[in-house]
């Protein structure tokens, strides 16, 4: 062969080659974003609107390189989230310290407020969640506004609801004034906050079992719950409401007389009721059941925020030392009452999300594993103001249930943000 076929050829291979540079990049495109979920496992659940963002990049012949990289930046991000457990991780130092001045925020229950009381240690305001597969980010409250632009946000159940509500309140305050609207029943149990500027209602419902029935008070030494229908005082009002982030537990512990349809069921440690003992897990899940069966038949929106667990580790609550202390557990783990209730809500969540068939948008605020491992959190006998202030008493009275604020609990609504935003996505 000459030199100038020689040089021919080596033309045409050079052609070749490009050739095929060129079109791999164009084949392996087409064969990502033809197929979008041909390499995501079956048994993961990707949120819906990543094939939104697929579909859009896909059917646009004039997007840019840039906007083709942003795209698929998008995607590989929503396909990383749809496989984090926000549940399985650890509480790490985190220097910047809590979003909120509890001195200043004018919402927190008194007997939460650890800063104003006197608690000398402020290490507990130092610590941050750090799942396993992913972070999560500091809570923005212009964001959270924004996904909740024209909407109502009710947390409903018990003291804890309260607890989490008063936290969010106070972390939105800190980018828009709320006006408090509505306040009604002893210790502020009914109230009602707009955020103007964003037309956003944010709202605390008192309903300790969820379901209809009556507190003891009085001559009534046992609660009364009728387990077949929720509390009107907030379920009256679901046809005003977005958002239900429901949050209940430790008032099911307290005696109790059960009815459903009309006739006694059992009791709950109420010997002198003359009816059968049946304990409280049963019915704390009928009473989870009826209320996310309720809220889903009315197409609201749902979290369920589960267990919160309390830290008296088998010391009496007026007795020197119960829950103090100043970091964080390693390695505790779910056990006893905390894994059962946590347990029987995250089944009845599972099998209402199931029978819903995506037509209602249902979540669990999965935060007892996480909670358990925080014993310094909590008042403790800063549950009054300056306990210490006259010498040191023989017996002193300890909140280990409730949470400070500023505190773990801001955590929760960190991880419910993201709920939302995955949802208004």
């Amino acid at each position: 062969m000459g030199l100038k076929e020689q040089q021919n050829c080596l033309s045409q291979r050079k052609i070749i080659v490009y050739m095929i540079l060129a079109l791999t990049p164009i084949a392996l495109f087409r064969l990502c974003f033809n197929n979008p979920f041909s390499t995501i496992d079956d048994n993961s659940l990707l949120d819906s609107t990543a094939h939104v963002v697929i579909t859009n990049y896909s059917s646009s012949s004039s997007s840019s390189s840039h906007e083709e990289e942003e795209a698929q930046e998008s995607f590989d991000h929503i396909k990383n989230e749809a496989l984090c457990d926000y549940t399985e991780g650890k509480w790490i130092r985190d220097e910047i310290g809590p979003l909120y001045n509890g001195s200043t925020c004018g919402t927190i229950k008194e007997g939460q407020n650890c800063f104003r009381h006197g608690r000398p240690d402020s290490g507990y305001l130092y610590w941050k969640w750090k799942p396993n597969q992913c972070d999560i980010p500091r809570f923005d409250a212009n964001r959270f506004l924004d996904l909740m632009k024209n909407k109502h946000l009710a947390f409903v159940g018990d003291s804890m609801a309260r607890n989490q509500l008063e936290s969010l309140v106070c972390l939105l305050s800190t980018v828009s004034i709320p006006d408090l609207i509505y306040r009604n029943g002893e210790d502020n149990k009914f109230r009602k906050w707009r955020f103007e500027s964003h037309n956003v209602t944010v709202s605390v419902y008192w309903s300790p079992f969820l379901v209809a029935g009556e507190e003891k008070s009085g001559n009534l030494d046992h609660n009364v719950l009728q387990l077949d229908r929720v509390n009107e005082k907030w379920g009256n009002d679901l046809e005003s409401i977005d958002t239900v982030v429901v949050s209940v537990g430790h008032w099911f512990l307290h005696p109790a007389v059960y009815y459903e349809s009309g006739s006694v069921l059992g009791c709950h440690s109420c010997e002198a009721s003359n009816c059968t003992e049946i304990g409280f897990y049963d019915i704390f899940r009928k009473a989870i059941r009826t209320t996310l069966k309720a809220v889903a038949g009315n197409r609201r929106e749902v979290i369920l925020t589960t267990f919160s667990p309390s830290h008296f580790e088998g010391r009496p609550w007026d007795s020197l030392g119960a829950c103090n202390m100043t970091e964080p557990y390693e390695g505790k783990v779910l056990e006893g009452l905390d894994l059962d209730m946590r347990r029987i809500e995250m089944e009845e969540f599972k099998a209402a999300k199931a029978e819903a068939a995506g037509e209602v948008r249902l979540e669990a605020l999965d935060v007892t594993a996480m909670s358990v491992l925080r014993p310094d959190g909590h008042p403790g006998p800063y549950m009054y103001a300056f306990p210490f202030k006259n010498g040191v008493p023989e017996r002193v009275h300890n909140d280990c249930l409730h949470w400070c604020l500023p505190g773990p609990v801001d955590t929760w609504n960190e991880i419910m943000i993201e709920v939302l935003r995955r949802w208004r996505v």
